[in-house]
C-alpha cells in the first residue's frame, strides 16, 4: 500500500470511529503540501462512496495570522465543501457525528462565472466573478490531540479538518457592503457573544477568495460558476458542548444558526 493511500485509509478510520492521536504515524505523515492535497483529494472520494451527494466549494484554513504562525506556515490552505455535510440554516446537528465541535463564524461567496486561472486575483480583480455573499458557520473537527503542533500537511490531508457547513441565505447586495470592516457575532446559547469583522481573514474575505482563484490553478483545478467558499474564522472560535444552541449573526448579511443535540 502506497504510502498516500496508506495515510487516507488511517484518517478515514480515525472519522468513523470519532478517534484522535497525538499525530499520524511517521512512515505514512504527509511531508509535504503537495502529498497532504494527495491524501486529501482519496479521503474526499471515500466520503463520497459512503455517504454520497458531491463537491460543492471550498473551505479555506489558516487564513489568520496567529493560525499561520502556530502551523509554521505562510498563507492559507483549502478543503472541499460536500452536498452531504452543508446545510441550510437552521441546522440540527448530531453531537456524536463530531470528533471536535469547533465553530467559527465566517464570510461565505457563491460564485457566478468561472474564474479563468492566469492572471493574479486580488480583492477588487475578484469581485466580479461572485454572485452573492452569505453568512455561515463552519464546524471544524479534527483527528488530532492538539490541531498546532502536527502541522499543515496532515490538517489539510483530513480535508482540512473540515466537519459541517450550515449556511444563511444569500445575500446579492454585497457589494454595498465594506466587508473588511463587516462586524460579525457569534452568539452561544444567547449567553455568551464572541465578535469580529471580516478583518480578521486575510484583512477581508475578497482576499481570501482572490487567494484561492490563485491557488487551485496549481492543483489543476479552478474556481467555477456555483462554487461557494467560506473563508475562515472572524471571531474567537467556540468548542461547542452537546446541547449547544449558536448564531452568526451578519447585520444585513444575515444570521445563521444550528444547534446540537444533548447526545
Amino acid at each position: 500500500m502506497d504510502r498516500v493511500n496508506a495515510a487516507c485509509e488511517y484518517l478515514f478510520d480515525l472519522r468513523l470511529n470519532r478517534g484522535q492521536v497525538a499525530a499520524l504515524p511517521a512512515d505514512i505523515v504527509p511531508r509535504t503540501l503537495a502529498e497532504g492535497y494527495q491524501v486529501q483529494e482519496r479521503i474526499v472520494e471515500k466520503l463520497r462512496n459512503r455517504f454520497g451527494g458531491r463537491p460543492i466549494g471550498y473551505k479555506i484554513a489558516c487564513t489568520s495570522e496567529l493560525a499561520q504562525k502556530a502551523l509554521g506556515v505562510d498563507g492559507p490552505f483549502f478543503g472541499i465543501l460536500l452536498s452531504h455535510s452543508s446545510h441550510r440554516t437552521p441546522a440540527a446537528l448530531a453531537s456524536a457525528d463530531f470528533t471536535v465541535r469547533c465553530a467559527e463564524a465566517e464570510f461565505g461567496f457563491e460564485m457566478a462565472e468561472d474564474v479563468p486561472p492566469g492572471p493574479n486575483y486580488t480583492a477588487e480583480t475578484i469581485r466580479d466573478f461572485i454572485g452573492a455573499a452569505l453568512p455561515s458557520i463552519e464546524i471544524v473537527d479534527h483527528r488530532y490531540n492538539d490541531w498546532r503542533s502536527v502541522g499543515a500537511p496532515s490538517l489539510l490531508a483530513d480535508n482540512a479538518i473540515h466537519g459541517t457547513w450550515v449556511a444563511g441565505e444569500p445575500y446579492p447586495g454585497w457589494r454595498d457592503l465594506d466587508l473588511a470592516r463587516h462586524p460579525v457575532s457569534l452568539v452561544v446559547n444567547d449567553t455568551k457573544t464572541f465578535t469580529g469583522s471580516g478583518a480578521a481573514v486575510l484583512g477581508n474575505p475578497l482576499n481570501v477568495v482572490a487567494w484561492l482563484a490563485n491557488e487551485l490553478p496549481k492543483f489543476g483545478r479552478r474556481l467555477s460558476r456555483g462554487d461557494r467558499v467560506t473563508t475562515g474564522v472572524t471571531t474567537d472560535i467556540y468548542l461547542a458542548h452537546a446541547g449547544d444552541r449558536l448564531t452568526a449573526d451578519f447585520g444585513v448579511l444575515g444570521r445563521v444558526s444550528l444547534s446540537f443535540d444533548p447526545e
